[in-house]
């Protein structure tokens, strides 16, 4: 089970990244319900952790714009288990997508300090 909180009416966890050849970070995220993907990050955090560069694609956002942006490949720790990811470079908080979520259950208490679980659907 993953945990996480309630701030500002978002609901934000820790997500664990494995850089190349370091130990790994831990990166707050905005779990995000709209973005269909697994985990944006902003373009600087990407060069920081020095991930490596996948593809350059056309996104589409929740306004129905278009917009191009890198993809780059993040190893993440989900639920206790490696896995190697699509990070998009975009934005400037880190969002956590319906991708990463995929046969998970999400509980969210949206009040200030609320939990936030992810469990594995067995």
């Amino acid at each position: 089970m993953i945990h996480g909180t309630v701030i500002g009416l978002q609901a934000r966890m820790s997500l664990i990244i494995l850089p190349p050849e370091r130990s790994g970070v831990e990166i707050e995220c905005v779990i995000d319900t709209g973005f269909e993907g697994f985990l944006t990050l902003p373009s600087s955090v990407i060069a920081a952790l020095g991930l490596p560069y996948l593809i350059n694609i056309n996104a589409n956002l929740a306004n129905n714009s278009s917009v191009e942006t890198d993809v780059y490949l993040a190893t993440v720790v989900w639920n206790g288990v490696e896995r190697n990811i699509a990070a998009l470079a975009m934005g400037r908080r880190p969002l956590i997508g319906t991708a990463l979520l995929e046969d998970y259950h999400l509980s969210i208490d949206f009040c200030e300090g609320g939990t936030v679980l992810v469990d594995e659907i067995l």
